[in-house]
């Protein structure tokens, strides 16, 4: 945890180790291999794994202005959160992530799978993962300069994060799905989203079962 201020005062922040830029595997290997997971092996995820997940889904790129997604006139209106049940040197508790600093902030202490998995229509493998993400929006962010029209660059949006996400967790030997039906207010309780976001879509994530 990173000191703040009196030394003796923890900040609920936690930087992630640097997300890789390259790889062994091509880009025509993970699409080939990309299929949605919904059964997982009982195994933690690392943090390693962890960052690199969140990066490709909203990591800051070469410039640290843009985002490894793309935004329609870069205003980014998504946020992620990260579900933690089973990871390697990560307590379990919600966190938000912050691609500014490439870290994670507490929002609450404790598993949250259960919750997730209640809320989504009881989809066992919420509960089953080693850890989900919560993708959610801020639709001011994008409607004020677009309008209506906002709403749907939004959902593009989505889509590209996913698909990053999708790709990423192949390139990592992991698996994952998209998940869109569960009760929005049930979520935004169980992250303690503020009252200006949307839950738009969960994604388990974890070592898929062969």
């Amino acid at each position: 945890m990173r000191l703040c201020g009196d030394a003796s005062v923890l900040s609920p922040t936690l930087g992630l180790p640097p997300p890789s830029t390259s790889s062994q595997q091509s880009l025509e290997s993970t699409l080939t291999r990309r299929k949605s997971v919904r059964n997982f092996k009982d195994d933690p995820l690392s943090l390693a794994e962890v960052s690199q997940l969140l990066w490709a889904a909203q990591g800051m790129t070469h410039d640290q202005e843009h985002r490894t997604s793309p935004s329609a006139g870069a205003l980014y209106p998504l946020e992620i959160y990260f579900v933690a049940g089973d990871v390697h040197d990560l307590a379990a508790g919600v966190y938000r992530y912050r691609p500014d600093h490439h870290e994670l902030e507490t929002v609450i202490e404790g598993d949250r799978r259960s919750s997730l998995r209640n809320a989504a229509l009881n989809q066992d493998f919420l509960q089953e993962c080693p850890a989900v993400m919560v993708i959610s929006a801020v639709y001011e962010r994008t409607t004020w300069k677009y309008g209506k029209r906002g709403e749907r660059y939004i959902y593009m949006e989505v889509g590209h994060v996913a698909q990053n996400v999708s790709l990423q967790a192949v390139s990592l030997n992991l698996g994952t799905v998209v998940v869109g039906a569960f009760d929005d207010e049930r979520v935004r309780e169980i992250v303690n989203m503020p009252d200006d976001e949307k839950p738009l879509c969960l994604m388990p994530l974890g070592k898929p079962v062969s």
